[in-house]
């Protein structure tokens, strides 16, 4: 089951992945339901061996974003990645990926495919903001658990408090005159 198309419309602010720069956050959309990672073999054994219990954990990013119920651990969209939007979450903070939301990342965790933790890593749209809008990580993804979408913004904006209307309204082109 992919990415739900309008999860920003379907879901709620749950948490903040934030780094030391204050411009730079993301946001946890939530709740989750289980789906994909919940049904995959080496899924389930990876969290079987850290006696962790997979649980619904939600969307992290807006603008990028990964359904983490969803995301299988593939690492498709780190290694086409063109920019280093993404990092496994836990190469640099291994905690259960229902707590990444509570902790400060720097994003210095590791951007290269084959460096995961195990299969209970995620990959995290940590510099979303520096998404170049190439497409390449929604086109990798096994499960579909990847969307990319720049107008996802006004959603992070309006979550932070800090969406303006008129600059919104004021983008769009004049109407016709006659």
């Amino acid at each position: 089951m992919p990415i739900d198309p309008d999860f920003p419309k379907n879901h709620q602010v749950i948490g903040k992945i934030k780094t030391p720069e204050a411009e730079q956050f993301h946001y946890r959309w939530g709740p989750g339901k289980l789906a994909d990672a919940a049904e995959n073999e080496e899924v389930k054994a990876a969290y079987a061996a850290r006696g962790e219990e997979i649980v619904p954990l939600g969307v992290s990013g807006t603008m990028v974003a990964i359904d983490w119920d969803v995301c299988i651990a593939d690492g498709a969209c780190i290694e086409a990645c063109p920019v280093q939007v993404y990092q496994w979450y836990r190469t640099e903070h291994d905690v259960p990926a229902s707590e990444a939301h509570t902790l400060e990342f720097k994003g210095t965790g590791s951007s290269v495919k084959d460096e995961r933790k195990d299969y209970t890593d995620k990959a995290d749209p940590i510099r979303e903001h520096d998404c170049i809008w190439c497409m390449a990580c929604v086109s990798v993804c096994p499960p579909q658990a990847v969307k990319v979408d720049q107008a996802a913004l006004e959603f992070h904006e309006k979550a932070s408090g800090t969406f303006n209307e008129n600059l919104s309204k004021s983008s769009a082109p004049p109407p016709h005159a006659h």
